[in-house]
């Protein structure tokens, strides 16, 4: 028996069985499937093939389809894990939608069934080609009534308390590698979220138009940064990061390398050791009818054992404003 804390969302106790853990991941992870069209399929198969290294099973998990027809589009389009290509940085880091298929968590896994690919972003580290971290955005978003927005299954919204289910949307993915996406709540409430791959980091915003009739207060937001895929930092435990509002950072064993997210105007700045995964979690000011709101955020990778004086340096580059 091991008690565990939540994205948030309060204590609870978890008796869980490794075999039962691994089924429970697969069935979660499998829930929200989606087959690519045609023109869309042979972007999806090098991300999950080439990319994310995914198992043809995983691929089945992601996509709904076959074993045997994710083996056959495979060899019609020539995507094998054999013929993978050399992925050579071009400066900015590598960033991709987040497919699916694959639990993006190593534990407190109950507390995200069939989490949703349309808000998680694939940030690949500088040093290894292939480790990535998963980028929740946004992973949740509160106002005075109650939960507007949750990027998977775990507590009550308010969609779900009226029987509403949120249409699955895609990432709209721009020329220069951005990713971008926007999404309007039953109540007329609007947000967006952006990332912009740069050197080293990636540059994202939050955005919320509230279209309701009503001021909207507490608008309290979190972005997850999950490590399971990022091969040094998944350690389930905090005992590997900097909590320094508003940077929260993980650490490579020897302490050499480093990611580092930081959003503001900062709420809180705190890890889930379960999960593994860094939390930055920003509050968006409140909204009356018809105003908008935006908040700012980075992820870093850092490679040197001086984290004090890179965290300074970040201060110093006007990250908040830039």
């Amino acid at each position: 028996m091991s008690v565990v804390r939540s994205s948030g969302f309060g204590w609870r106790t978890v008796t869980c069985l490794l075999a039962g853990c691994a089924a429970f991941g697969a069935t979660a992870a499998a829930g929200n499937s989606r087959k690519p069209p045609e023109s869309e399929l042979r972007f999806w198969l090098e991300n999950m093939i080439w990319h994310h290294r995914f198992t043809t099973e995983e691929v089945s998990l992601a996509t709904g389809m076959s074993e045997q027809d994710v083996l056959q589009a495979q060899s019609k389009l020539g995507i094998t894990a054999g013929n993978r290509l050399k992925f050579v940085r071009k400066g900015v880091v590598r960033m991709l939608p987040y497919p699916g298929g694959r639990h993006p968590r190593i534990g407190f896994l109950e507390g995200a069934v069939n989490p949703q690919r349309e808000t998680k972003i694939s940030v690949f580290t500088p040093w290894d080609e292939a480790s990535y971290v998963v980028v929740d955005l946004p992973e949740a978003i509160w106002s005075q009534h109650g939960l507007l927005y949750l990027a998977h299954t775990h507590v009550p919204t308010l969609w779900s308390k009226q029987g509403i289910t949120l249409e699955p949307l895609e990432w709209t993915r721009g020329r220069d590698g951005t990713l971008s996406i926007e999404r309007k709540l039953p109540n007329g409430v609007v947000f967006g979220a952006t990332g912009e791959p740069r050197t080293n980091a990636v540059r994202m915003e939050l955005w919320l138009k509230n279209g309701s009739s009503e001021t909207l207060r507490d608008l309290r937001v979190q972005n997850c940064v999950m490590l399971k895929g990022a091969d040094g930092f998944n350690q389930q435990t905090n005992a590997n990061k900097i909590f320094q509002p508003p940077y929260v950072a993980c650490g490579s064993p020897e302490r050499t390398r480093w990611i580092i997210t930081a959003w503001t105007p900062n709420h809180r700045a705190w890890g889930n050791a379960p999960v593994p995964c860094l939390h930055s979690d920003p509050k968006f000011p409140d909204c009356a009818p018809g105003e908008a709101q935006r908040l700012r955020g980075w992820l870093w990778f850092y490679e040197g054992s001086a984290i004090t004086n890179e965290l300074a340096r970040l201060a110093a580059t006007g990250w908040e404003s830039n």
